[in-house]
């Protein structure tokens, strides 16, 4: 997946909106008030943070080289991941689902 087509698939979602609240090179993807990806628009290759839970963070990170401790974040609940060509797009996706899931019903 490209950036245009995380946006699209991130807005699709029921109540994200997308914002630069870290500035310029960091978009950022909220169910309500709350992050669920971070979109790293100047990094080469491309990376996106994701929440996740932390035992689950912890098997992705063991059992994928391009899935690392979260980027800036809280390294117990959001991954980096590195987005390359080889990614299935239906795995980038369930990893995003999940991590909307994990905020969108936490909406204050």
């Amino acid at each position: 997946m490209d950036i245009e087509q995380i946006r699209q698939y991130c807005l699709s979602k029921k109540d994200v909106s997308e914002s630069f609240p870290f500035g310029p090179g960091a978009l950022v993807f909220k169910a309500g008030n709350k992050m669920f990806l971070l979109l790293s628009l100047d990094a080469v290759p491309l990376r996106i943070n994701l929440k996740c839970d932390p035992d689950k963070a912890v098997a992705l990170r063991e059992a994928f080289a391009y899935v690392l401790p979260g980027y800036h974040m809280n390294k117990k609940h959001w991954n980096t991941v590195i987005l390359e060509d080889y990614i299935p797009d239906m795995q980038l996706k369930e990893w995003i689902d999940d991590s909307y899931r994990l905020v969108a019903g936490r909406k204050k």
